[in-house]
């Protein structure tokens, strides 16, 4: 399936939970969360937390320990490995950090998947605290979409995706939350769009179907998620199936087509 490349979100789209809010409550630092979210953007709060949690004492270990908690469907993860299995190209966009992405993707066996993830820097300094920073540096290089928030335009990486592969490749994007509409709209027509049923995305598109090329297919649980992914994956391969074969048939006419008309040129003279 070399002509597959699906595109995952992470929070509730892999995982069943916000990864942020889930290691902010899990360690105990929930109302100061909700009171500075007013205050500045999602990036930078979460940045700011895990400077709060580091002073509080909590250690590395103790926020691994939480990532290692973090709920998911047992078919999501089935999914993912049957998905990379047949050879689809599997990458991530998200507005997470790498440093939650792959504790939480190495705990369930899935980080040998990914070709790519895609989301905000997240490492643990020196000092053995969790640095985080935006994907786009927002004061000096805005990406200037109004649709997306500030620190991440998933588009523009689509749009990256999308001029790496050969265009006959097909794409499948999942997604949930408002920052996935963005890049639905810059699906192309014989793509496909999973978004996850009364979440913000499935709402969006919604209100407009008829905005995005991608052909749309919900999903709600984990069940779901793997029904529709591998379906859809397996209703792709047999059309490129077919359209190899119809090319190959079609050369083989021409072949013969050119063939006999050299016989034929060739035998005039006899």
């Amino acid at each position: 399936m070399a002509g597959i490349v699906v595109v995952f979100d992470f929070d509730n789209t892999i995982i069943d939970c916000d990864s942020d809010n889930f290691v902010v409550d899990g360690l105990g630092a929930t109302d100061l969360f909700n009171e500075l979210l007013p205050t500045m953007p999602w990036n930078s709060l979460m940045a700011r937390m895990m400077k709060e949690l580091y002073s509080r004492g909590k250690t590395i270990e103790d926020i691994v320990e939480v990532l290692r908690t973090t709920p998911i469907h047992h078919r999501i993860v089935a999914a993912i490995k049957a998905a990379h299995a047949l050879g689809c190209d599997l990458r991530i966009v998200s507005d997470a950090n790498v440093f939650f992405i792959e504790t939480i993707l190495k705990h369930l066996g899935l980080e040998e998947c990914f070709s790519e993830i895609n989301t905000n820097p997240g490492y643990v300094d020196e000092e053995g605290r969790v640095r985080i920073s935006p994907f786009c540096d927002f004061t000096s290089s805005p990406h200037g979409c109004s649709l997306c928030p500030p620190n991440m335009c998933k588009s523009v990486i689509i749009e990256r995706i999308q001029a790496s592969i050969e265009a006959r490749k097909r794409m499948i994007y999942l997604g949930d939350g408002v920052g996935d509409y963005c890049p639905s709209l810059k699906l192309r027509e014989g793509d496909f769009v999973m978004p996850r049923k009364n979440f913000p995305l499935f709402d969006k598109i919604c209100q407009n179907p008829l905005a995005l090329k991608a052909e749309i297919h919900e999903w709600t649980d984990g069940e779901e998620f793997e029904h529709i992914l591998l379906n859809l994956i397996n209703t792709i391969a047999i059309e490129q199936n077919a359209a190899a074969q119809l090319i190959t048939t079609d050369c083989k006419l021409q072949t013969i087509s050119v063939s006999g008309h050299e016989a034929f040129r060739k035998a005039l003279p006899v």
